[in-house]
């Protein structure tokens, strides 16, 4: 029996709670953007179009109710690589639902499950009342259940499961880590910026600095030099246990670069940095299988 790290975490964590439909505190996407990110910088914002695609909400079923989610994927495609993009802190916004139609227009079937959906409606928050109500009451285990759930969805629905990927920003950066720790059927993982180690929870026991041995696909790791939360000494901590580990992952630190270089309608958005890790992630993607 695999070893993931939903089974690591039941003998550290409480059971998750028996909830009924009713205590999903989201069940719809928010449109737009999120509260705490405005204003958008609308001169570099990328938007894409949904021609010759098929876009929007879908109802992924988990254990206890439904999540909502966005999905993009070619209008007539088939037996599709898939493409998990896991939200940054500000949930499902229109960047995490753009991020998914450029995959879509690749050929990918890119779906964003909002992974907060129990918790809390971030949408209108403000930063400090986002992590405080809602973010650190999140559970990791239920975060790599949810994960799961939305690739048994992309299975049934014209998703090829055996191309697998995962690629995150931000929060869900670090969740690619967990989730390449997880699932042994992952072919490739792109974290963008995502936290390595630091302070742990009850409800988030482990970082990915602790959980490297266990990691079961080749992660791309895309880090910037100047990111105020994540300091350069830990990104070198974890370049070193994975060459420690012999796993075939890398980590790319961008010199002089900020934290959500990638976020193109925020003031941190470096173009050629991200630019350079949009093709990184594309060629790490076709190298590893899923294409």
């Amino acid at each position: 029996m695999q070893n993931t790290l939903h089974d690591e975490l039941k003998g550290l964590l409480p059971p998750l709670p028996e909830v009924t439909r009713r205590t999903f505190v989201v069940t719809s996407l928010t449109a737009g953007f999120a509260f705490a990110v405005e204003p958008i910088q609308s001169q570099t914002t990328i938007t894409t179009d949904t021609n010759g695609l098929i876009a929007g909400e879908v109802k992924i079923p988990a254990r206890d109710g439904e999540i909502p989610a966005y999905r993009a994927m070619p209008a007539k495609g088939r037996n599709l690589p898939v493409v998990l993009v896991v939200q940054e802190i500000f949930g499902v916004h229109e960047h995490i639902k753009d991020i998914c139609r450029r995959f879509a227009k690749l050929g990918y079937l890119a779906i964003s499950a909002e992974l907060y959906a129990r918790q809390g409606d971030v949408s209108k928050l403000p930063m400090g009342e986002i992590i405080s109500k809602v973010v650190s009451k999140v559970p990791d285990a239920q975060v790599m259940a949810d994960l799961d759930a939305t690739v048994a969805w992309a299975k049934k629905n014209n998703g090829n499961t055996n191309k697998l990927a995962v690629t995150g920003f931000c929060w869900g950066g670090r969740i690619v880590w967990l989730y390449a720790a997880h699932n042994p059927n992952l072919k490739a993982g792109v974290a963008w910026y995502g936290r390595l180690t630091g302070a742990t929870t009850e409800l988030q026991p482990k970082n990915p600095l602790d959980l490297v041995a266990n990691i079961k696909a080749p992660v791309l790791g895309l880090y910037g030099g100047n990111d105020s939360g994540i300091p350069n000494n830990t990104v070198e901590q974890m370049q070193q246990a994975l060459r420690d580990n012999k796993k075939p992952s890398e980590i790319k630190l961008y010199p002089d670069t900020p934290h959500g270089f990638h976020a193109d309608y925020r003031p941190s958005y470096r173009k050629p940095q991200a630019e350079d890790g949009w093709k990184l992630l594309l060629d790490w993607f076709k190298k590893n299988g899923v294409a």
